[in-house]
């Protein structure tokens, strides 16, 4: 099959039939396009032109690129690439699955960073009370710590999802949902957000059940949400990189040091297996190594 009909084949099975969400179809998209533009500069313009000798020096391409891929970036550049071809087999489109053998890097693992609860504080402060987008960044940011939701799931909150008091609802990987506990902070800064914010946004733009809105009314955006936070870590005066993803390792962080179960945290991350989760207890080990070393007579 011509690569350009059968990429358009695998994207629609993907997005139809596995239901993935935009972003990650939006990632295989642009692993699978650099794909076929390497393929069509070899002179590959059929599906059934692809070797695993074609697959390997792709690879090494990739990985050989300067400025050096990210181990994470490769590893998904692989798993778009094998899941094509495996596509392609598993519907007879083409006999052999040349990818079988190729396998991912293994990434480095690394340990998420986590602010501190003071820095968290200054964070969570940092958005002017005064000020009606403020305020709505205030709930966001919010009810980001209180949860542990990932950005994508923040602003995909329907205002209904509120419905259940001091609880709310998750839509996470896979479009699996959990029920999460909000806490009172959170719940208060949202409910100033709906009561004397949201109705003038929504009033800008078109009818949204969406819970967060930009200054124009629409659903706020992944893009905007990330400037929330990197704007008010610029305010807050957090030297350390703050990404779209603190807010949910320190969350999951200062549970665990506060004494809560590896297990529930992970039912409260959304993560599939524990293993996920224990990731984080290895910066608890780190916390309490710190306080032995600084604490005990005979420690050093």
């Amino acid at each position: 099959m011509l690569l350009e009909r059968a990429l358009d084949a695998y994207l629609r099975h993907v997005t139809i039939e596995r239901g993935l969400s935009e972003h990650t179809i939006a990632a295989y998209r642009r692993d699978l396009d650099g794909y076929c533009e390497w393929l069509a500069a070899e002179g590959v313009t059929d599906t059934s032109e692809v070797t695993p000798a074609v697959i390997d020096r792709f690879i090494a391409a990739r990985a050989s690129a300067e400025p050096a891929p990210a181990s994470s970036s490769l590893a998904r550049l692989q798993s778009s690439v094998r899941g094509w071809h495996r596509f392609l087999a598993r519907e007879g489109v083409e006999v052999d699955d040349p990818s079988g053998r190729l396998r991912p890097p293994k990434a480095p693992r690394r340990l998420p960073k986590a602010l501190t609860i003071d820095q968290v504080e200054r964070l969570l402060g940092a958005p002017s009370a005064e000020d009606p987008i403020g305020v709505r960044d205030r709930a966001l940011l919010e009810l980001l710590y209180a949860t542990g939701a990932r950005v994508s799931e923040a602003i995909g909150l329907d205002v209904d999802d509120l419905a259940h008091g001091d609880v709310l609802r998750l839509r996470g990987k896979g479009s699996k949902e959990r029920i999460v506990p909000i806490g009172s902070f959170a719940r208060a800064a949202v409910d100033a957000y709906l009561t004397r914010v949201r109705p003038a946004l929504a009033a800008k733009g078109r009818a949204s059940a969406r819970l967060f809105l930009g200054a124009r009314g629409a659903p706020l955006s992944r893009q905007s949400a990330w400037l929330v936070i990197r704007a008010a870590a610029e305010k807050a005066q957090i030297t350390s990189e703050v990404s779209p993803h603190t807010l949910r390792h320190s969350f999951a962080t200062h549970l665990l040091q506060g004494g809560a179960d590896v297990r529930v945290v992970q039912e409260l991350l959304g993560h599939s297996s524990v293993a996920t989760t224990q990731i984080y207890t290895h910066v608890s080990v780190d916390t309490l190594r710190d306080i032995y070393a600084t604490s005990h007579p005979r420690a050093r």
